[in-house]
């Protein structure tokens, strides 16, 4: 089985063996919790219906207006700011939830805005990670230099190290900055962060949700756009190292391969037909190289076929071949002159080979 195979077949194993531990384990930890909020909510809600005497209907009439008016605390979504920031969050696959379209043309362009959306911002990251990655190799190789280090390249290591550290304190700083803003807990910003550029955007934690933050609080709003643009190019820098470098080994494999048959390739030559040596011996060539004798050869017999298959084992290797197919073959004939034959038996006619094919 090919090594790209092998590799296939392990990864999917790995894949659906960590799911299954994922599995395992939230439900070992929310599914206690879930069970107890589900029983907090049901007793207040008939609290509340025994309190004030709500029916059913007017229940779920309150229902459906607390969670509608949800978004609108952080004032006109769909205003140029508030449609900017659903655009970002198209383009980088975050898709928080927040706010959606809801005719049927804003849905329709959502999708047409996706499809080219999408491969662009990807492609956009990519490049940014890949300078990003450049640049942090230049200041390696500056600060090895400047402290004499022998090997002054920067190496993988070297570049995820650095890497790492520029994810980490961009995901400390922006969650300072959510954590005063929004009023969250310096955990809960840290958590917001992870979501959002890691473009999971599960949407329990939203920012600019509040206070009418898109309209009122202009600052806030770039800090929010920038600290996703440019944590998702420092994030694109980590996948370029780590992932792509898994992802371009079967590339590189099927290339060695295709490199190695077509080597192998280079000197193998496929034999048609009959082979004639130089003496008139006739050999039956086969595709796989093996030959079977017509005719036996002296040992001092020499082949004029390029083939370097085993059965000619002195016969010299030429670099090109001729093919011919005459309708018949000669054997030399002498001139026409006068000739003198010795006494005796006459000598037997010229052999002729009618239809035969060569290749030579």
């Amino acid at each position: 089985m090919k090594k790209q195979n092998v590799r296939t077949l392990s990864l999917i194993v790995c894949t659906f063996t960590y799911l299954l531990i994922g599995a395992a384990v939230f439900d070992s930890l929310e599914s206690s919790t879930e069970k107890q909020r589900k029983e907090v909510l049901q007793e207040i809600e008939s609290i509340v219906r025994r309190k004030y005497n709500i029916s059913d209907e007017d229940f779920k009439i309150m229902e459906t207006v607390v969670l509608k008016s949800e978004p609108h605390r952080a004032g006109r979504q769909w205003k140029f700011v508030g449609a900017f920031y659903y655009a970002t969050t198209v383009l980088t696959t975050i898709g928080y939830g927040h706010s959606t379209p809801s005719t049927i043309a804003g849905k329709l362009f959502t999708m047409c805005y996706a499809m080219i959306g999408i491969p662009l911002g990807l492609v956009m990251f990519q490049s940014i990670g890949e300078r990003v990655n450049r640049l942090s190799s230049v200041i390696i190789r500056s600060v090895k230099s400047s402290l004499r280090c022998r090997q002054t390249n920067a190496s993988e290591l070297d570049l995820i190290c650095v890497v790492t550290t520029l994810s980490s304190l961009t995901i400390a700083g922006g969650a300072a900055a959510f954590s005063r803003y929004e009023g969250w807990s310096y955990f809960d910003s840290v958590y917001y962060c992870f979501i959002t550029l890691t473009t999971i955007g599960f949407g329990d934690m939203v920012a600019l949700q509040k206070d009418s933050a898109l309209s009122d609080k202009p600052e806030y709003v770039m800090f929010a756009l920038i600290f996703i643009l440019f944590g998702l190019a420092i994030v694109a820098a980590s996948l370029n190292l780590l992932v792509l470098r898994f992802v371009t080994m079967n590339t590189e494999d099927e290339r060695r391969d295709e490199a190695q048959a077509m080597q192998a390739s280079a000197g193998a030559v496929r034999l048609e037909g009959d082979v004639i040596t130089a003496n008139g011996s006739i050999l039956s060539g086969h595709l796989d190289h093996q030959c079977t004798e017509t005719t036996s050869l002296d040992p001092d017999d020499t082949s004029v076929c390029s083939c370097h298959c085993g059965c000619f084992a002195n016969s010299v290797r030429n670099r090109y071949s001729i093919r011919r197919s005459p309708t018949q073959i000669l054997l030399p004939v002498l001139p026409m002159h006068e000739l003198h034959l010795p006494k005796g038996a006459l000598p037997p006619p010229p052999a002729i080979y009618p239809n035969h094919r060569a290749s030579i």
